[in-house]
């Protein structure tokens, strides 16, 4: 039985009709894309703030550099000492933080409007930790290289997001189902992580126990250049497929008569999200908090009805940029990871985000 809809009121039938502003750019070949004038404002904003926040990270520390100074540095013509400083420590440690930052908000973003639910993200259902299991075998039994850990850490996250969705056949990706069975999941694949550590040697336990705290620290250009790779080649892939994935938001069915084939682009979509976390944890470790909160605080800024992923890559880039700027500078000379900062503020986050969900569900 189809639901009864109730007739407008007075004071929405004298309404006048609701103009969507912005701009729409057209293709030659008939394709169109409005952009929200509130979207691209948006997105100037994170954009200035994340110049902002980098001339921040390269002109300060333990070594203060001028803006001129900084500038001569990257266009080569540095001194010695400020060329060390800004191209060999702090360059690839900020080039690290922007793109994991923007590869774990985009995962998130993906996944919660896969499921439909705000609690759907890759380190709450277990994939973050799947691809730390990946990465930890790597490291433990094999002695990895870089690009060998980011392996581990793809096949890992991939292979439990086919468990969880294994567990999730006949049921859908929606509502709390899926975030219950992934904690579950979550919870068994850190079990694991402490298994493997508990059978290594005394400094591989050490090397992995700080590996999994999540940091930035001591990070070079060859995870800077891993990641790099992996967000130039995974967010077109993403961005490509945001108009499907704002047509599946609409369900199922209408997603299939306008010719959307829902199995696929679901299928498509996961991937790209899991490759995604993985990356950035085969980088950096479990960072947390970033891809649960980037993408509402995006959505909400930019007061989009579908996936703004553009602006939640550049909000999740500013979110650990800013976190591992705040926990370097705050703490000094002490040297936190940026994971512990992130896992406070996350852990906050996630009992107020669980405190109105509840109050939505019982309203």
């Amino acid at each position: 039985m189809s639901p009864v809809r109730k007739p407008p009121t007075a004071a929405e039938r004298d309404a006048p009709p609701r103009v969507v502003t912005g701009i729409v750019l057209r293709t030659r070949r008939g394709h169109s894309v409005r952009l929200q004038r509130r979207t691209l404002a948006v997105t100037a904003v994170l954009l200035a703030a994340l110049v902002a926040v980098a001339g921040i990270t390269l002109t300060t520390g333990d070594f203060e550099l001028t803006v001129g100074e900084v500038v001569q540095a990257l266009l080569g013509n540095g001194s010695g000492a400020a060329d060390f400083i800004v191209t060999t420590l702090r360059l690839p440690r900020l080039v690290t933080a922007l793109c994991v930052g923007a590869a774990l908000a985009v995962s998130g973003a993906l996944l919660q409007s896969l499921t439909g639910n705000s609690l759907g993200s890759p380190d709450v259902v277990g994939f973050t930790n799947g691809s730390a299991v990946g990465a930890l075998l790597v490291i433990i039994l094999w002695h990895g290289s870089m690009t060998e850990i980011a392996v581990g850490a793809l096949i890992g996250g991939l292979l439990t997001a086919l468990a969880v969705h294994l567990l999730m056949v006949g049921r859908g990706l929606h509502g709390f189902r899926l975030v219950v069975t992934g904690i579950g999941v979550s919870a068994l694949l850190l079990s694991v992580n402490s298994y493997l550590i508990t059978r290594a040697t005394w400094q591989e336990a050490l090397e992995a126990q700080t590996w999994l705290i999540g940091s930035l620290g001591n990070r070079g250009w060859q995870h800077a250049n891993a990641i790099g790779i992996a967000v130039l080649v995974l967010l077109p892939l993403a961005f490509g497929l945001s108009r499907r994935l704002a047509m599946v938001e609409m369900g199922d069915v209408t997603a299939n008569a306008l010719g959307v084939g829902v199995a696929r682009t679901r299928t498509a979509l996961l991937v790209v999200s899991v490759a995604l976390a993985a990356f950035a944890t085969a980088v950096t470790g479990p960072i947390w908090f970033i891809a649960l909160a980037a993408p509402q605080l995006a959505r909400k800024a930019t007061r989009s009805p579908g996936p703004a992923l553009l602006p939640t890559a550049l909000m999740g880039a500013l979110l650990l940029t800013v976190s591992d700027v705040l926990a370097q500078r705050l703490f000094a000379p002490a040297l936190l990871p940026v994971g512990t900062a992130t896992g406070t503020i996350g852990g906050l986050y996630l009992i107020w985000l669980l405190v109105s969900e509840s109050r939505k569900s019982r309203a």
